[in-house]
């Protein structure tokens, strides 16, 4: 297979016809899904690595180390998840309270990231999420800036408690694993604990969960429920899993994760109900293809705007 044409699919910007080339090729032999993984993980670790190089030949403060990635590839399923340690850096800020230096990192459309914080703390991004955290933690807490979808397993330190911030509210820690999804551009904000115990707070309402207990807004007020369904928290693995949402919220998501924009002109199938799992790194189109199995509606692909249309 070109390696040209892999990285454009990676890209997201294959015909459909290419779409389908290079997958009947992936899942003709096992030796070529392996060869498919191998130029995934290189494609994801090239992204990160130019857009450091870019960065730091501006600022010299911080160190680019990016961990060995090749013991990885038999245990990835689908898109190869990068492990960066703490001093991996997209912005270099200051907090003007007492100068200790930010660093900002900001995962692209169509990319996982796993990073480990200065106190051992182990945080997985999902797409187009943001975080924000200090080179090290040397204040009464433990503090971090999400914007995006995010999981946790917080180092525990009973005596510095983690605080996550989110454009909507904030969770408080001391050592615990969890996820919280708070994008700016939507109003969800959902808090999901999988271990030990956090504080939730919006608005100075405080709320505490128990393990396989959620958070969530509902009429801009934080409510409780347990978690229903496990395997929506598998994007980690790089599996996007729902169960009975609408197909408007389904788009939602591939807008986000695969960087496009999509148009919905059939609104017969706004509010129709879908349950599934797709591989990330199975492409947009091949997504929508099987989704009309289930539901009746066509559509194209711009090539040039990247728009989707939905008819």
């Amino acid at each position: 297979m070109n390696k040209e044409l892999l990285y454009t699919f990676f890209q997201g910007k294959t015909t459909l016809d290419e779409e389908v080339r290079i997958r009947e090729w992936m899942e003709s032999t096992p030796e070529n899904y392996r060869t498919f993984l191998e130029e995934r993980k290189l494609f994801d670790a090239m992204i990160l690595l130019a857009d450091e190089k870019r960065l730091l030949s501006k600022r010299n403060q911080f160190k680019l180390l990016v961990s060995t990635w090749g013991k990885e590839i038999g245990k990835i399923a689908a898109v190869a998840i990068i492990t960066l340690v703490m001093t991996l850096t997209s912005q270099y800020i200051f907090n003007n309270e007492d100068m200790i230096p930010l660093q900002k990192l900001s995962v692209p459309a169509g990319q996982r990231i796993n990073i480990e914080l200065a106190d051992g703390t182990v945080v997985w991004l999902n797409s187009r999420t943001s975080i924000q955290y200090p080179a090290v933690f040397n204040g009464k807490e433990r503090k971090v800036s999400i914007n995006g979808e995010a999981y946790f397993e917080v180092a525990h330190n009973k005596k510095q408690p983690f605080i996550v911030e989110t454009p909507k509210g904030q969770v408080e820690v001391t050592g615990t694993k969890f996820y919280v999804e708070a994008y700016s551009d939507n109003d969800d904000f959902v808090t999901s604990l999988i271990e030990g115990s956090v504080n939730v707070t919006k608005d100075d309402k405080l709320i505490t969960l128990r393990p396989s207990q959620m958070a969530y807004l509902q009429d801009g007020n934080l409510r409780i429920k347990e978690i229903e369904d496990y395997n929506v928290y598998r994007w980690r693995e790089g599996l996007m899993c729902f169960k009975d949402k609408t197909f408007a919220e389904i788009m939602e998501k591939f807008e986000r994760h695969y960087g496009v924009t999509i148009k919905i002109e059939n609104k017969e199938v706004l509010n129709y109900r879908c349950s599934g799992k797709f591989r990330y790194s199975d492409g947009i189109s091949y997504a929508l293809r099987v989704l009309q199995k289930d539901v009746k509606f066509k559509f194209h692909r711009d090539e040039n705007s990247d728009i989707i249309h939905i008819k």
